[in-house]
């Protein structure tokens, strides 16, 4: 599944345009690189997202191939490794994710 694809699935993302923006602006990064748009995530790797108001460092969990699952199964496509709220931000302008 496409990295953009995924941040909408797993409901971190609001929309798929603002997920694809954040990934060509540097905002994510995969096994310590940035990630573009088109990346194929895998079970397993861990993705740093920088978003408005928060940092958060994830381990997929599960990549399913649909369009959307419902809400309560999203949270489980990932687990949370750190979140933090920066206090200087130095992310995506736009709060609307």
């Amino acid at each position: 599944m496409r990295l953009d694809k995924y941040l909408v699935v797993a409901r971190l993302v609001k929309q798929r345009t603002r997920a694809k923006e954040i990934c060509e602006g540097g905002h994510v990064k995969v096994a310590g690189k940035t990630a573009k748009a088109a990346h194929d995530v895998r079970v397993g790797e861990e993705l740093e997202l920088t978003l408005p108001r928060r940092r958060l460092v994830i381990r997929v969990v599960a990549a399913p191939e649909v369009k959307s699952v419902p809400k309560a199964e999203a949270a489980n496509l990932y687990e949370i490794l750190s979140e933090e709220n920066p206090s200087s931000y130095d992310g995506p302008d736009d709060g609307n994710y």
